[in-house]
């Protein structure tokens, strides 16, 4: 039963654009006690039905700039199969700190960006 409510909090995380992978990757590693690749690579298969959804409300809202999302989706592959690449590569507790460091830095800099934006008004 906790996976199926950690899946529906990551499928709207995912739609408001935020990256369910922030919950669900530690869901499975804490809960599960998956490694660190595997909880990735499952991350990365619920993001293709999640993101289908999500693509398909924003586009009706008119939401998507088709310029902007050519030139990412490419680089963005390219990114995408280096990190795997990297990812299986690299032993699982080093991947985990890694992603450890990475939302650390992403929860600071989220709240930085915050503050900065509210000085500005």
């Amino acid at each position: 039963m906790l996976m199926v409510l950690v899946g529906f909090a990551t499928g709207i995380i995912s739609g408001m654009g935020i990256g369910g992978g922030t919950l669900l990757i530690p869901a499975l590693i804490f809960a599960v006690g998956a490694k660190q690749q595997i909880a990735q690579n499952i991350n990365l298969m619920v993001f293709i039905p999640s993101s289908i959804a999500a693509i398909y409300v924003h586009i009706k809202k008119h939401n998507i700039e088709k310029n902007l999302l050519l030139k990412l989706s490419g680089t963005g592959c390219i990114g995408a199969a280096i990190g795997s690449i990297i990812a299986v590569n690299m032993e699982s507790g080093r991947l985990k700190r890694c992603f450890g460091v990475f939302l650390l830095i992403m929860g600071i800099y989220e709240l930085i960006s915050k503050n900065i934006k509210e000085e500005r008004k």
